[in-house]
């Protein structure tokens, strides 16, 4: 009994570790995509061309109809489409 309550324990130290390591991970993607945006305003990189539709889309809460539509008119994957998404999401509420 006490040895299934210790590994109970370390299951649950491991997954917490994991979730803490995962989130610290998500904060420096976050990080590096500030970075790398201020970067590309400075070298005079154009953002890719954001469509009226899509950017309703998202002010209006609906970002999977807007990563469809994004995906089909650009042709990036699921999770390509699905970060572009989030960054404008988090460019439109500042």
């Amino acid at each position: 009994m006490e040895d299934k309550i210790i590994w109970i324990v370390l299951a649950i130290l491991l997954l917490s570790g994991i979730s803490t390591a995962i989130n610290q991970i998500r904060n420096d993607i976050r990080h590096t995509n500030r970075i790398l945006e201020k970067i590309a305003k400075q070298i005079g990189v154009a953002e890719p061309p954001i469509d009226d539709e899509i950017k309703n889309l998202v002010e209006e809460g609906k970002k999977i109809k807007a990563i469809k539509i994004y995906r089909q008119a650009t042709g990036v994957g699921l999770k390509e489409a699905k970060e572009y998404i989030d960054l404008l999401s988090e460019k439109l509420k500042n």
